[in-house]
This record gives C-alpha cells, sequence and structure tokens, in this order.
C-alpha cells in the first residue's frame, strides 16, 4: 500500500488515538520539529527523524519495533532512558481494535 506524506497533525492525532492512555508524560518530537505532548509532564523524547519511520512505528506500535528503529539510530530518546523502557513496558499489552486500526489506516492513507 502506497502512503502518502503525513502531516504533523495527522501524526498528533494518531499518536493521541494509540498512547493517549499512557499514564507516565511523553513527548514525541516530529521530523518537523512539532512536539506532541501525551500524559503529564514527559519524562523522555522519542526523536522521529522521518515520516518513514512514524508510519512503521504506526503500523506495528511494539516496544520491539520501537528498539529496533532506536538501534538502527531512526529514532532517538532524550531525557531518561530509563522512564523511557518502563512507558515501553506499559504499551506492551498495547491492544488496538480493528476499528481504530482501520481509523489509523484511513488517517495514513489521506496523510
Amino acid at each position: 500500500m502506497m502512503w502518502r506524506k503525513i502531516g504533523a497533525s495527522s501524526a498528533a492525532t494518531i499518536l493521541h488515538r494509540l498512547f493517549g492512555h499512557i499514564e507516565r508524560g511523553v513527548a514525541f518530537r516530529l521530523w518537523d520539529g512539532t512536539m506532541v505532548m501525551l500524559g503529564g509532564a514527559p519524562v523522555c523524547t522519542v526523536v522521529l527523524h522521518r515520516q518513514q519511520t512514524f508510519i512503521r512505528l504506526v503500523r506495528d506500535p511494539s516496544p520491539l519495533n520501537f528498539a529496533e528503529a532506536y538501534v538502527e539510530g531512526a529514532i532517538d530518546i532524550e531525557g531518561d532512558l530509563f522512564a523511557a523502557m518502563r512507558i515501553a513496558n506499559s504499551i506492551e499489552d498495547l491492544r488496538v481494535s480493528a476499528l481504530d486500526r482501520l481509523r489509523l489506516v484511513v488517517t495514513l492513507v489521506r496523510g
């Protein structure tokens, strides 16, 4: 499936849908510098360097996929790395309903 370029506004919407339940604060800095804050005061910031990385992580928002992106240098973690790992553990049981998956795909396709 061909993905269009996704705008920061659509990316923020997707991040809130996927990770809005996180109790600890985390921030995402998108490829264009846009900051997306989730939860309370962020303990770390996930820096996404490219739109393609964002799409990859949205398609499979597992801690393993985030770890692989980190090791590859596709994302950076600024702040407390141990707090980031605790946040990753909290999303390990993330379940996305079929309806939410459809909404996310539509948002990605529309850009």
